[in-house]
């Protein structure tokens, strides 16, 4: 923790760098992905403070849109689609992630009620044809193709797609190798950018 605070104390030690921040943001990009600490959306971008809107959730999962019980997630979503007008949303699933991995192996998960019933927000169990495979290339890249599939069916997203105005990414990121494959719809395929 110790080097986390070191950083934090030196860090706006220039302010002249962050006054421009407080004028607001326009993010083009909302992103999607797990919570998992190998997972940095700047780092894997590039992207500086202000150019992506996060979402971060156990698995990155998506969960259905309902009226009636709004959850954190669709709100954020709702905010980055509507009142920041992002162009392009990606969901970036990521290589080893356990939850994944713990749907895939229908690992018991009584012991953390939460994360269970969290992962039930999932989808269908993601298609596997070698559960081994510790990096669960396959089940995360099925699982985040179920993901955008999901994000369809926020009326939000759905009007603006319907406008032209909205694109959709599926992104799978190695955390093995700092690789980056985005999903071709023509092929079906993650393929490296």
């Amino acid at each position: 923790m110790q080097p986390l605070i070191d950083h934090a104390r030196t860090y706006g030690q220039r302010p002249e760098e962050f006054a421009r921040y407080a004028e607001g943001q326009s993010p083009d990009v909302l992103f999607i992905t797990c919570s998992d600490s190998r997972v940095v959306p700047a780092l894997i971008t590039g992207a500086r403070p202000g150019q992506l809107f996060e979402l971060r959730t156990a698995g990155n999962v998506v969960p259905p849109y309902t009226a009636e019980r709004p959850t954190g997630e669709a709100a954020t979503i709702e905010y980055a689609v509507q009142v920041l007008g992002v162009d392009d949303i990606v969901v970036c699933g990521h290589s080893h992630c356990g939850a994944v991995g713990a749907m895939v192996r229908g690992d018991d998960l009584t012991s953390v009620p939460a994360v269970r019933d969290w992962l039930s927000y999932g989808a269908d169990q993601p298609k596997c044809s070698d559960p081994a495979d510790p990096a669960v290339a396959e089940p995360v890249q099925n699982h985040v193709l179920a993901q955008l599939l999901r994000l369809r069916s926020y009326p939000c997203i759905e009007r603006r797609l319907a406008e032209g105005s909205l694109r959709l990414h599926g992104w799978y990121y190695e955390v093995h190798t700092g690789t980056v494959r985005a999903h071709q719809a023509d092929t079906d395929t993650f393929d490296v950018l």
